[in-house]
């Protein structure tokens, strides 16, 4: 599940991570579709677009360990 979103991240982590720094981007196959400041406006706003299971929320924090990916069927069923 979201092998090409993983893909697109990893082939593209460098310059995604200098831009996006400290925000929860949202992936769409192969684009970033958005980026907010909270995971809970990232979800709440890409459901008006985009099915469930249709997207990958990341988390972009400075230390790369920290790094969070939460995949839309999770939230859903958490929101």
């Amino acid at each position: 599940m979201f092998e090409r979103e993983t893909g697109f991240y990893d082939a593209h982590k460098a310059e995604i991570r200098e831009k996006y720094l400290g925000k929860h981007i949202v992936i769409v196959g192969d684009r970033i579709i958005s980026a907010y400041d909270d995971v809970g406006t990232a979800y709440q706003e890409t459901i008006k677009k985009f099915p469930l299971g249709s997207f990958m929320i990341k988390d972009i924090p400075e230390n790369i360990e920290d790094e969070v990916i939460y995949l839309s069927p999770f939230l859903a069923a958490h929101a």
